[in-house]
């Protein structure tokens, strides 16, 4: 393990000193939940601190598929504020960004970047989660999406969180601790 953690911490450094400057001018950004330990809900007082939830957040350049920053915490604000200004400290030039409607990231961009960023939001809707056995394990069925400018002047035919959450989705499929539902499909009966 110790081993692990060097090779952890050069990386990180490593990936800090060299991710300057970046000349992206197009980003997304996502979370994807794991967990330390034990999942949230076997969590017991008794435990050390930092076993249960924790929460990934990444940002993507959409046309280099660059990884420029990333951080590990808790959803809240204060962790995607200590993001947002970590991407805004690697960038060179005014971006674009899309997320999705985490409230968080309104502040946070609006904190790094003042009015200096095009923003956009995307809000998915899905339907309600049906509770038959048989689709016990599936998600729910995606209805809408509504895009929405929150800062500058973003253009709305390149507000999107697919690439980042297909970078989600192959991270969860190669680590078990961030695995969700499967890319089985279901067979409708």
């Amino acid at each position: 393990m110790r081993l692990g953690v060097k090779v952890g911490q050069g990386c990180t450094a490593l990936m800090d000193a060299s991710m300057r400057n970046l000349p992206c001018t197009r980003l997304e950004m996502d979370e994807v939940w794991g967990f330390v330990g034990k999942k949230e809900k076997h969590v017991r007082m008794e435990d050390a601190d930092g076993v249960g939830s924790v929460w990934t957040f990444c940002a993507i350049d959409a046309d280099t598929k660059l990884v420029p920053a990333f951080k590990c915490g808790d959803r809240t604000e204060a962790t995607a504020k200590a993001f947002v200004a970590d991407v805004a400290s690697r960038m060179r030039l005014r971006l674009q960004i899309s997320t999705d409607g985490l409230k968080a990231y309104t502040g946070a961009i609006e904190d790094a970047f003042g009015g200096e960023v095009d923003y956009g939001q995307i809000i998915k809707t899905y339907g309600v989660e049906e509770t038959h056995p048989q689709r016990r394990y599936s998600a729910p069925d995606f209805v809408s999406a509504e895009k929405k400018a929150i800062v500058g002047n973003p253009d709305f035919a390149l507000i999107s969180t697919s690439y980042v959450e297909r970078l989600n989705a192959t991270t969860r499929l190669h680590m078990r601790r961030l695995t969700r539902l499967t890319f089985g499909i279901q067979q409708e009966t």
